[in-house]
């Protein structure tokens, strides 16, 4: 046993000490924790299968006996922006600036770091019977860009040089990028209301960490310009509750629920120049509702349907124009600039996603397929700021299986491909140039479980 609790304390602390990279698929929050889930696109809030379902029903824990599962998935998203027309000479808003432009006209900048490898942990004990204690370690979201190449162009109207200036960056300040990471410390108690039914909450301890460079270009709109870009990495930490309930109502028909409230996080205080509200990013609420229904001998179909609540959070959903028309550059006052109470951001909106699975039994195997469909949370309005972020994803097609090594042991394999997704639209300062976002993802998942 001494062993045992030995390898779970290695596997929890490495765990926390490389924490999850990137996730950006379901805006930026992911698919899915559970190797399980992942293989019927992230549905099973009905349907719990390992100890890191508590990530999306801490009610489901308690059916998983005493056991730990321990895993990883390597992510790899490819992420490229792209820009045509311009640069002109026209000013955005009674306020300017006058024409910055993404390139020269016609550009395509493909994003670095195209491989991230995020681990996982799960462990739970029974207490009784009727009741169970558990800890999962997860990402939960994040997002993460380098581009190297591109380049800037601004017009600078009289009494200045009334003339283009080109300088190298996406934004004209060389390298540009962000890097978030989200991980969660989820400790989980649940208990049985019947021999049916089941209800848990989980206590949460949030982390996150983030880095942006390359944007000196909008010190002009920051309210605080020395907290704004290249600051390296800082850190936020928060805590929060989630709440689910599972329920057979019927003979293999079930039902779950679950619902967490938006954590607050401290500040990034070395980014108050940049997110609004001087530096908050909190984590925005969501919930879940969903149904499994067992089919033939061995199958179930599963379905869920996810709201996620971006606008929930103001540096995440504030438009990107309130910079034009909140924000005076030549003093940089007001409450749209970078920093301010109502500091511009990505524009993001809420967004439902509906996940579908179906799960069959063959032998030792337990075989998965799932796919989703979301709204997407990037308007067309929002795409200059989103060359940071991305995250326009709205389909995942999926694959899993378990395999049974033995009565108390298995492996679990997930596989997911999320096809090209592009989002276009008008360059904010500058109405003659086109801004095409556009990404696709791959992701290999694999755990081992082990019952105590």
């Amino acid at each position: 046993m001494n062993r045992v609790r030995l390898k779970i304390a290695t596997c929890a602390l490495v765990a926390l000490t490389f924490p999850a990279s990137v996730w950006a698929t379901n805006g930026y929050f992911s698919h899915g924790a559970s190797t399980a889930e992942k293989g019927l696109a992230g549905a099973g809030v009905a349907y719990s299968q390992d100890t890191l379902a508590a990530a999306n029903n801490p009610a489901g824990m308690v059916w998983q006996g005493s056991r730990y599962d321990v895993g990883a998935a390597l992510f790899a998203p490819m992420r490229d922006y792209s820009a045509k027309g311009g640069p002109s000479n026209a000013c955005a808003g009674p306020m300017g600036p006058c024409s910055f432009s993404i390139g020269d006209g016609d550009t395509s900048v493909d994003s670095e770091n195209e491989s991230f490898l995020i681990p996982s942990f799960g462990y739970n004990r029974m207490l009784d019977d009727d009741s169970s204690i558990g800890v999962s370690v997860f990402g939960n979201g994040g997002m993460n860009t380098e581009y190297k190449g591109g380049e800037a162009t601004f017009f600078v109207p009289p009494p200045g040089p009334g003339a283009f200036l080109t300088f190298d960056g996406t934004f004209g300040d060389g390298t540009a990028g962000v890097d978030l990471s989200q991980l969660f410390i989820s400790t989980t108690y649940s208990r049985k209301l019947s021999s049916s039914s089941s209800w848990g909450v989980s206590g949460i301890i949030a982390y996150q960490r983030f880095e942006a460079k390359g944007l000196a270009s909008f010190t002009p709109f920051s309210t605080d310009p020395d907290n704004l870009t290249n600051n390296d990495h800082d850190s936020s930490t928060g805590v929060g509750i989630r709440l689910g309930y599972q329920a057979e109502i019927s003979p293999g028909f079930r039902f779950g629920v679950a619902y967490q409230p938006k954590i607050d996080m401290s500040e990034f205080d070395d980014y108050s120049g940049l997110f609004a509200e001087d530096g908050d990013f909190d984590i925005p609420s969501n919930f879940t509702i969903g149904v499994s229904k067992d089919v033939g001998d061995n199958g179930v179909i599963v379905a869920d349907l996810q709201q996620i609540n971006y606008e929930d959070v103001a540096a995440v959903s504030n438009p990107f124009e309130n910079l034009t028309t909140e924000c005076d550059p030549n003093t940089s006052t007001g409450d749209g600039c970078l920093g301010g109470s109502d500091g511009g951001g990505f524009g993001w909106e809420d967004i439902a996603i509906l996940k579908l699975g179906y799960q069959w039994q063959t032998g030792k195997n337990t075989w998965r397929v799932g796919y989703s469909k979301s709204d997407q949370p990037i308007p067309s309005s929002e795409v200059l700021f989103n060359i940071l972020a991305p995250g326009v994803m709205e389909e995942h097609i999926t694959f899993g299986f378990t395999r049974q090594l033995s009565s108390d042991s298995s492996i679990n394999f997930a596989a997911m491909y999320a096809p090209s997704t592009s989002v276009d639209g008008e360059n904010p300062l500058d109405a003659a140039q086109e801004i095409e976002l556009e990404m696709d993802q791959y992701e290999l998942a694999f755990t081992y479980n082990h019952r105590l």
